[in-house]
C-alpha cells in the first residue's frame, strides 16, 4: 500500500517512542518523525541522558527517557503513556533475543498500544545466521499479545558503501556471494518507512519486506566502483570459510567476520534480494539508488 493511500494521524495526541535512538537507525527515524509530528509528541530512548546526541534531541524540545535493553527496570517506567513504540533491533552480539523480550515484556506492562519491530527480510523462511534471534523475536511478539507490526528490513546499503575506500586502495571487493543479488536500501530509506507506520493508522498485524527498488551482485558493484573512479576495481569471490578468515585477519571480531560472510552466502541463495517494492511503495518514492551512491563514494574516497 503506498503511504499516500494511508490516512496519517496529524491530529491526534499519541505519544511516539523510539528505542536506540542515539543510534544511526535511531537518529533518522527522530528526524523522520519531526517531519511529521510536533517534537512534543517524540520521545528518545537513551541509554545515557549525558550523550552527545540525547542532548541534541532535547534542545530540539524532545523528551528522552533511560530506557536499557539490558535494564528491564528502565522499560517499564521509560513506556508509560507511550501509544506507539519502535523497536530497533540490539546490536548486542550476546544476549539480543533476551534484551527483546525486555522490551515487549515491558511494552505489554505499559500497555502500548503498537510495537513497531525492526526484523530481517523474510525472517520466517530466511536461514542467514542471524535470522534465529529475529524469528524468535516475532515468536514472542505474536505470543505477547501486543499489538504490532514488523518491518523486515533488507540489506544495508551503507555496508557495502563503507567498503569502497578499501576496494580503490587494493582494486577489488572480496566477497563470497557468487552472483547472488542485494536489494539494497539506504538506512534514511528504513527510517522513513518507519516513521510512515508510527504515524499512520490500521498497521497492527502487518509484515512489510523492506528492501530496494533494484539489486546488484559484487561484480555490479565493483565494476560501478571502477566506472566512477577511473580505476580498475575488480570483485573476488573466495569461499566463505577463506574470506571469514581475511576479515579475522583484518582485526573484525570473529562474530562480525562470520555475521559478514554469511550475509553473503545467503544473498548466493537469493535471500538478500526482494523485488516487491513494499518498502517504496510505503514511502511513496523511489528508494536510494545504489549507484548514485557508489558514484558519490568514489569520488570522495570517504565511502560517505
Amino acid at each position: 500500500m503506498a503511504a499516500k493511500e494511508i490516512e496519517v494521524t496529524g491530529s491526534g495526541q499519541s505519544r511516539l517512542f523510539v528505542t536506540g535512538s542515539t543510534g544511526e537507525l535511531g537518529r533518522l527515524v527522530i528526524g523522520e518523525l519531526l517531519k511529521r509530528i510536533p517534537p512534543g509528541r517524540i520521545v528518545a530512548g537513551v541509554r545515557s541522558p549525558d550523550h552527545e546526541v540525547a542532548k541534541q534531541f532535547v534542545a530540539q524540545g524532545i523528551e528522552i527517557r533511560v530506557a536499557d535493553y539490558a535494564q528491564p527496570e528502565t522499560l517499564v517506567k521509560a513506556f508509560q503513556g507511550i501509544d506507539r513504540l519502535l523497536l530497533i533491533s540490539s546490536s548486542a552480539d550476546d544476549g539480543r533475543l533476551a534484551q527483546h523480550e525486555n522490551v515487549i515484556n515491558a511494552a505489554k506492562a505499559a500497555k502500548v498500544g503498537l510495537l513497531a519491530y525492526t526484523s530481517l527480510l523474510h525472517a520466517d523462511t530466511s536461514a542467514l545466521g542471524i535470522s534465529e534471534d529475529h524469528r524468535r523475536t516475532e515468536a514472542i511478539l505474536a505470543a505477547s499479545g501486543v499489538p504490532h507490526v514488523l518491518l523486515r528490513h533488507g540489506w544495508y546499503m551503507e555496508n557495502h558503501v563503507h567498503l569502497i575506500p578499501t576496494a580503490l586502495q587494493h582494486e577489488v571487493v572480496l566477497g563470497c556471494a557468487g552472483e547472488g543479488r542485494f536489494s539494497t536500501a539506504s538506512r534514511g530509506d528504513f527510517a522513513e518507512a518507519a516513521a510512515v507506520v508510527l504515524t499512520t493508522e490500521g498497521q497492527a498485524g502487518r509484515i512489510y519486506e523492506l528492501a530496494g527498488d533494484e539489486s546488484y551482485t559484487l561484480a555490479d558493484f565493483a565494476a560501478a566502483i571502477s566506472a566512477a573512479a577511473g580505476r580498475p576495481v575488480a570483485y573476488r569471490d573466495m569461499p566463505e570459510a577463506d574470506y571469514k578468515r581475511m576479515l579475522i585477519d583484518m582485526k573484525l571480531p570473529e562474530v562480525v567476520a562470520e555475521l559478514i560472510a554469511d550475509a553473503d552466502t545467503g544473498a548466493s541463495r537469493g535471500e538478500l534480494e526482494d523485488g516487491a517494492q513494499q518498502l517504496s511503495a510505503l514511502i511513496g518514492r523511489p528508494t536510494a539508488a545504489w549507484r548514485q551512491a557508489v558514484e558519490r563514494a568514489s569520488t570522495a574516497g570517504d565511502g560517505q
